[in-house]
């Protein structure tokens, strides 16, 4: 038996996808659910199973000490708004003095500083794709539609400035239309800012993905999903970019089939050679 992972979930599907994809590798799973954020069912693909607020950090390295976790990965989002509203989230001391310095409230900034608090306590953070690698996309045609000249050439207009977004920490997708930009990701996520792009387009758009600069595999490994693809449908969108071997595709099997019958191009990238015609 493989040592035992301590899982600190959040929202959406990754938790599952990890927590199957390392108890396959013969690892134990000891989950740490968010109240009000994690999904139901999680108990189901745990060896062990807690759910606590958002913040309980002593409560949290209890548990996984119990478990004899010295490994743990952090999975599934946690909504930057639990910071400004306060929903779910019930620091405890040691969470409070976290919050107290950070230098400002980006996702690396609060990511980092998790991480730091854990490391602290002895406990080793290991990257989400080291236990399910099989989820990374590849490069070229996932689907059944290739993307056409056109769509190709709205990619390469999109890439950069998805990249510069990152880069400072905003955001990773970029929807565009006509080589116009029509939503930048920030503070509300993926999805609804695709459901927000395609609204304001007129049918057609691209949405393009990628990793930050500065992504750290540890936690918030960019990641799509079968709602992703629902959101770009619902604007008759027509592309869907990611980069390759730094984005993970949750439900694999249903997100493609979801991307084939809506006639999306699901379409993995490497950076290193962007396809399309000139910006």
């Amino acid at each position: 038996m493989a040592a035992p992972v301590g899982l600190i979930a959040g929202n959406g599907q990754l938790p599952f996808e990890l927590a199957r994809g390392a108890r396959a590798r013969g690892h134990r799973i000891a989950a740490v659910a968010f109240e009000g954020l994690a999904e139901p069912g999680l108990e189901a693909v745990a060896d062990a199973f807690t759910a606590q607020p958002i913040g309980q950090l002593d409560r949290h390295f209890a548990f996984l000490r119990a478990q004899g976790v010295k490994q743990v990965v952090f999975a599934g989002k946690v909504p930057k708004r639990v910071l400004y509203d306060g929903t779910n989230l019930a620091p405890d001391a040691r969470a409070l003095a976290i919050l107290a310095k950070l230098r400002d409230r980006s996702d690396d900034s609060i990511l980092l500083a998790c991480a730091a608090a854990f490391e602290e306590e002895g406990f080793e953070l290991l990257s989400q794709t080291e236990l399910a690698p099989e989820l990374l996309a590849g490069e070229g045609q996932l689907g059944a539609h290739a993307p056409t000249s056109e769509q190709l050439a709205e990619l390469r207009f999109a890439w950069p400035i998805a990249k510069a977004l990152g880069g400072l920490d905003v955001g990773q997708t970029v929807v565009v239309e006509g080589r116009a930009v029509l939503a930048l990701e920030a503070i509300e996520g993926t999805d609804l800012a695709i459901r927000r792009g395609v609204g304001l387009g007129r049918g057609g758009a691209c949405v393009v993905k990628v990793a930050k600069p500065q992504q750290d595999p540890r936690f918030d490994v960019p990641a799509i999903g079968v709602e992703t693809v629902r959101a770009l449908a619902s604007g008759r969108g027509g592309l869907l970019a990611v980069e390759a071997g730094r984005t993970l595709l949750l439900q694999r099997d249903a997100l493609v089939r979801e991307a084939d019958a809506a006639g999306i191009a699901l379409l993995g990238v490497d950076a290193r050679r962007v396809p399309g015609g000139d910006a």
